[in-house]
Order: C-alpha cells, then sequence, then structure tokens
C-alpha cells in the first residue's frame, strides 16, 4: 500500500448519538473510535437498530453526535455549521440510497444534475456534466426518461451517477441494493467495485451477506459498537505471518555454518588436483631435459668421429707424399 492509500479520510473518537429523553432515552451509537482510510471499501453489517444508519448520517454530515469527535481529513467537522455542512456535503460526499430518493417531476438527466445547481453552473453546463456522467453507467439513451419509466437497477443507476456527478471523494451508500432482484443487486456493486478502483473511499451500509464479497473491509455492529473488524483480523494475521517468517529467517541463519563446512572440501580437492597438476608438469620438464643432454652427447661422438677420420686422412696424405719423393 502507498502512503495515499493510507491517510485517514475519516476518523471517530468516542463517537456517542442519543435519541430520547429521560426515561425513553436510547444509545444509537455508543463510543464508537473508527479510523478509515482513503480507497477504502467498506461494508457495514449488522442487525435492524445497531446505529448503522445513525453512522453513516453523521458521517455524511446529515446528523451530529452528541459527545465524541470527528475529523474528516485533517479538519474537525464536529460542530461546523448547517451551511459549512452543505458545502462539504456537495463537494466531498456523495450519497446513494436504498429508495433512490429521485424527484419524480424531473427526467433523468435533470435529476443527475441536480447537485451541480448548488455550485452556481448554468444549467445548460449542468446538463452537460450529467450527460457525460449518464454515459458512464450507459444510460445515455433514457436521459429524457422520467423516474417512473426505469426499472429498480435502472433507477439505482440514476442515483449512482448522481452521487457521482460533482467527482466527490467519498461515497456512504446506505442498502443500494435492498429494494433490486439479485441480478441488478450484482451489476450494481460491480459498479460500485469499480468506482472503488478509481481511487474513491466507499462507505456501505448492508443486510445481504453475499454483497460483502466486493468490500475489503467488513465492520459488524451490534448494539450501538462495533462488535468485529476484518481490518484487526487481518493485523493478527499479518504478525502471525512476520512471525513465521522470523522464525524460519532465525533457523536458516542457524543452519548456515553447516552449509558452510561441506564448502571447504570441494576447494580442498580441487586444491588437490591443481597441486596434482603442478607436480605432473616438473617430471615433463625432467624428461626434455634428458632428452636434451642425449642430443648433446650424441652430437659429441660425432664431431670426435669426424675429427678422427680427418686425422687418418691427414696421415694417409703424409705417408703417400713420401713415397713420391
Amino acid at each position: 500500500m502507498t502512503k495515499d492509500k493510507l491517510t485517514p479520510v475519516i476518523k471517530l473518537k468516542s463517537l456517542t448519538k442519543r435519541y430520547g429523553i429521560g426515561d425513553a432515552e436510547q444509545v444509537a451509537l455508543d463510543g464508537i473510535d473508527l479510523t478509515i482510510n482513503k480507497g477504502e471499501f467498506i461494508a457495514i453489517m449488522g442487525p435492524s437498530g445497531c446505529g448503522k444508519t445513525t453512522l453513516l448520517n453523521i458521517l455524511g454530515l446529515l446528523d451530529r453526535p452528541d459527545e465524541g469527535t470527528y475529523h474528516l481529513g485533517s479538519k474537525s467537522v464536529t460542530n461546523i455549521s448547517s451551511s459549512r455542512s452543505a458545502k462539504i456535503r456537495n463537494e466531498k460526499i456523495g450519497f446513494v440510497f436504498q429508495s433512490f430518493n429521485l424527484i419524480p417531476r424531473l427526467n433523468v438527466v435533470e435529476n443527475v444534475a441536480l447537485p451541480l445547481t448548488y455550485t452556481g453552473k448554468s444549467r445548460i453546463k449542468s446538463l452537460e456534466i450529467a450527460s457525460k456522467t449518464l454515459e458512464k453507467f450507459y444510460l445515455n439513451e433514457r436521459e429524457y426518461y422520467m423516474p417512473h419509466q426505469l426499472s429498480g437497477g435502472q433507477t439505482q443507476r440514476v442515483a449512482i451517477a448522481r452521487a457521482l456527478v460533482n467527482n466527490p471523494s467519498i461515497i456512504l451508500a446506505d442498502e443500494p441494493t435492498g429494494n433490486l432482484d439479485s441480478k441488478a443487486s450484482h451489476i450494481i456493486m460491480e459498479e460500485l467495485a469499480a468506482i472503488h478502483k478509481q481511487g474513491n473511499t466507499i462507505i456501505m451500509v448492508t443486510h445481504n451477506p453475499d454483497m460483502t464479497t466486493y468490500a475489503d473491509r467488513i465492520i459488524t455492529m451490534i448494539d450501538g459498537q462495533i462488535d468485529s473488524d476484518t481490518k484487526d483480523i487481518k493485523k493478527d494475521i499479518q504478525l502471525k505471518k512476520e512471525e513465521k517468517l522470523g522464525s524460519k529467517t532465525e533457523s536458516s541463519i542457524i543452519e548456515k555454518p553447516k552449509k558452510t563446512e561441506s564448502k571447504p572440501k570441494t576447494i580442498e580437492s580441487e586444491d588437490t588436483k591443481s597441486d596434482k597438476k603442478a607436480t605432473s608438469k616438473p617430471k615433463s620438464d625432467k624428461t626434455t631435459s634428458s632428452e636434451s643432454k642425449e642430443l648433446d652427447s650424441s652430437e659429441d661422438k660425432n664431431k670426435k668421429s669426424q675429427k678422427n677420420l680427418n686425422e687418418t686422412s691427414d696421415k694417409k696424405t703424409n705417408s703417400t707424399g713420401k713415397g713420391q719423393e
């Protein structure tokens, strides 16, 4: 993982939310501690009334906690004004709801362009951007359909397009497949997974365990508290792996001297071979020297015999010369 992905985008500390007064008081969130890093796909599960939707509403700045702190990026948003909350929602957070929440009197492209009207863009520019966003979901042919003319899957895809039209970094999805059949549900989840691959942080509330297979982190809530978090489980698994690797490296370090003992033997055998070759070389030198001595002696003998022949011939010539005289 890169440092960018490990940057916390959401950090909650001792977050508490209560509803009601006195004996009728109900604790919806009870001291939640949670850190969400950039680019994570988180699925939040739990029984009805465990606080999932309340947590999602606080994360989306639709509600405020009674106690604790909420940091969005590096800034605290625990006690900001309503206007400031609306601006942050429009710039950084996209919402996908179970009931779609499309406006019935507006057509598809107008529903998608709706968040852009709060940014100060002109109507024509907003509709152009909305049309391009719909193309990504293959809905450009239904731009001028009314919401009641769409299927459930198409309606939810329009809602996702509306959530993405402002290019938010965080997507909050509250039961996005709750009103869809299994086929349409998997189509929606595939599209959310594709959005996640582009670098968006997705936090999804769901009752369907099959949908959690698309997430890389699963949080289970019970009675307003986090009961389990697969991030902690993954940490434990990683620690165990590191411990195993550490023990393996230690054992390999201990065994290394055994392996090095065999190496000198091979070196010695090679040395002995080279020594044998070296010792064999002087023998050949001796043979060559003896051969040269033999050649020298034969040459001396030839010289001596030649000298004797010359002397005898000289004697004969001298004797013949005297006889003639």
